[in-house]
C-alpha cells in the first residue's frame, strides 16, 4: 500500500480538481488481555477451544449471577498505561453499555465510559522523517461480546460464547495518524510494548489484536477536521490499510460532489476491498451508559502503582538507546532488534560469546530472509542463537570463510544441526596454512603466465582475477585474506 503523495512522506494527500485534501487517521485498538481467565468469571480464555465450552453462568447471562472483577486483568491493564506513559487513574468505574445483538447474552456490554483507568500517553514512532509522537487519548477496560457464525449454515447464525466476557483493552488514539505507514508502524510498536509487558500476545490471527479505524477528510489548509467515519472490527494491517485508502477516497468524491458526509459506523469487505455502511454512528446517549450496579467503583492507590512499576521491564524504546550506545549499532539496526522482544532476546543470546557486528549483519541478513521465506517467527527459528553463535565464532576465528559460512547456514537451516559437526563432516574447512596456499599460489601464477606479464605491464585490475583463480584451485576453502596478501607479494 502507497500513499497517494508525491514528496511530503509525513502527509497523505488526495488531490481532486485541484483541491488538496488531507486524511485524518484515528484507532480504537481491542487488545485480549493476556490472561488465563476472564474478566468477571472463572472461565477459561484459551483459543481454539470446542464452541461454547469456556462458558461459565456469568459469561452467559444466567439470572441472578454476579461480576467479580479478575485482579489480574487490573494489573495488566495498569502495566500497559504505563508503558505507554500514560496516567493511571486511582478511580475508575464500570458502566454498563447497552445494546442488544445476539452475541451479547446480557443486553449489555460491561465497559468504562466518563472514567477509564488509564488516561492521555503517548506511543513514539520513528518514522523515515523523523519521530511522531501519536497521542493516547485513553485505555479502558471491557468484556468481549460472543461471535456470531454466519458461514455454517445457510438459514441459521450460531453463537459462540467462548469469547463472552474475555478483557480487553480498548486503546483510543488521538487523530494524530496522518499515513497508512504510520497506521503500519503505529499497530506495530503498540504490539511490540504490549508483548514485552505480556499484557497481550499481539496475535491478530486469533483475534488477540484488532482495530477500529476512524477516519476523517479535510482541505489541507482547513484547522476544522471532518466528519469521521468507522470503519469497525479490522483484524490486518494490510486490511486497515486498504481500509483507510478506500474510505478516505469515498469521502473526497463525495466532498467533491457538493454533498455531506455521514457520520457512520461501516465495515470492511475484504474482498472488494471496499468499505459499506452498517448503521449510523451512535452518539454516547444511544448506549444508555450507565455505573454497573453489581460492581463498585474501582479504586487503586499510589503503592499499588508504584509496586506494578518495579515489575515493567526495559521497553523498546529503552532498548534502543541501550543497543545504540552500548553495542554501537545504527538507529536502524537497533530499531530492527528492538522492534519484537523474541528477536532482541535472540540477539543478545548470540553476541554473549560472538561478535557484535558479525551477529548483527547475520540476524539481520541471512537469518530474518529464512524466516520471511518460511514465514516463521523468530521464537520457531530453525537455528539456534547458540549455533548461530558458534558460526560467528568460526568465521571471526578463520576456521570458516563467509562464503563457506553460506553454505554451513544452509545446512544448519536443515534442523539446527552444530556448525562445527557440518565443517568436519563436509571437509569444509579454510585453508590457513601460508606454506600450502603459496603452492596453491604458485600453481595459479605458472598457469597464468600471459595474464602476469598483462598484470606487471599496469592492468592492476588483472588482480581478482588471481584471486579468483586461486579460489576457484583451493575449493572456496583458501582464506581470502591470506591469498590477497601472499598474491600481493607474489605479483610484486
Amino acid at each position: 500500500m502507497v500513499d497517494k503523495m508525491s514528496e511530503d512522506l509525513s502527509q497523505y494527500l488526495i488531490t481532486r480538481n485541484k483541491n488538496v485534501y488531507e486524511v485524518i487517521i484515528g484507532l480504537e485498538v481491542h487488545a485480549q488481555v493476556l490472561s488465563k481467565s476472564k474478566l468477571f468469571s472463572s472461565s477459561s480464555t484459551k483459543f481454539g477451544a470446542e464452541p461454547n465450552t469456556q462458558v461459565s453462568l456469568v459469561d452467559a447471562a444466567f439470572p441472578g449471577m454476579l461480576p467479580v472483577i479478575n485482579e489480574f486483568c487490573i494489573k495488566q491493564a495498569i502495566k500497559t498505561g504505563i508503558g505507554l506513559k500514560a496516567k493511571i487513574n486511582n478511580k475508575s468505574v464500570f458502566d454498563r453499555k447497552n445494546y442488544f445483538y445476539a452475541d451479547l447474552p446480557q443486553g449489555y456490554q460491561i465497559s468504562q465510559y466518563k472514567y477509564p483507568i488509564v488516561g492521555e500517553g503517548v506511543v513514539i514512532l520513528d518514522m523515515p522523517y523523523g519521530q511522531r509522537e501519536i497521542g493516547i487519548e485513553r485505555l479502558h477496560l471491557e468484556q468481549d461480546a460472543g461471535k456470531s457464525i454466519h458461514d455454517i449454515d445457510p438459514e441459521n447464525t450460531f453463537v459462540d460464547l467462548n469469547r463472552s466476557g474475555v478483557a480487553l483493552m480498548e486503546i483510543v488514539s488521538k487523530p494524530d495518524l496522518r499515513t497508512l505507514n504510520e497506521v503500519n508502524v503505529y499497530i506495530k510498536k503498540l504490539r511490540s510494548i504490549m508483548r514485552y509487558l505480556g499484557t497481550c500476545d499481539g496475535n491478530m490471527q486469533e483475534g488477540s489484536l484488532r482495530a477500529d479505524v476512524n477516519v476523517s477528510v479535510k482541505k489541507k489548509d482547513s484547522k476544522t477536521l471532518g466528519t469521521r467515519c468507522e470503519i469497525k472490527n479490522v483484524n490486518s494491517i494490510k486490511f486497515m490499510q486498504l481500509a483507510i485508502d478506500y474510505e478516505a477516497n469515498r469521502q473526497v468524491d463525495i466532498i467533491e460532489e457538493g454533498k455531506k458526509i455521514d457520520q457512520e459506523t461501516r465495515l470492511f469487505d475484504t474482498k472488494k476491498n471496499e468499505t459499506r455502511s452498517m448503521r449510523s454512528k451512535e452518539d454516547a446517549h444511544d448506549y444508555r451508559y450507565f455505573p454497573d450496579p453489581d460492581l463498585l467503583p474501582l479504586e487503586i492507590n499510589d503503592k499499588f502503582i508504584k509496586d506494578l512499576k518495579k515489575e515493567i521491564p526495559e521497553l523498546p524504546d529503552e532498548k534502543k538507546k541501550r543497543f545504540i550506545e552500548k553495542f554501537k549499532l545504527s538507529a536502524y539496526e537497533a530499531n530492527i532488534l528492538v522492534s519484537d522482544i523474541e528477536t532482541s532476546k535472540y540477539f543478545e543470546e548470540v553476541i554473549k560469546k560472538s561478535d557484535i557486528k558479525l551477529s548483527t549483519n547475520w540476524i539481520t541478513g541471512a537469518l530474518f530472509a529464512l524466516l520471511n521465506e518460511k514465514n516463521l517467527e523468530i521464537s520457531q527459528s530453525p537455528i539456534s542463537a547458540k549455533n548461530l553463535s558458534k558460526m560467528i565464532n568460526l568465521i571471526k576465528d578463520g576456521t570458516i570463510s563467509g562464503k563457506i559460512a553460506k553454505s554451513v547456514f544452509e545446512i544448519m537451516a536443515k534442523g539446527d544441526i552444530d556448525p562445527e559437526k557440518i565443517i568436519k563432516e563436509k571437509g569444509l574447512k579454510q585453508e590457513s596454512d601460508p606454506k600450502e596456499l603459496e603452492k596453491l599460489i604458485d600453481k595459479v601464477i605458472n598457469d597464468n603466465q600471459d595474464k602476469v606479464m598483462e598484470y606487471k605491464s599496469g592492468k592492476e585490475k588483472l588482480f581478482g582475477y588471481f584471486v579468483g583463480q586461486a579460489m576457484k584451485v583451493s575449493g572456496g576453502k583458501a582464506n581470502p585474506q591470506l591469498i590477497n596478501e601472499i598474491l600481493k607479494k607474489k605479483l610484486k
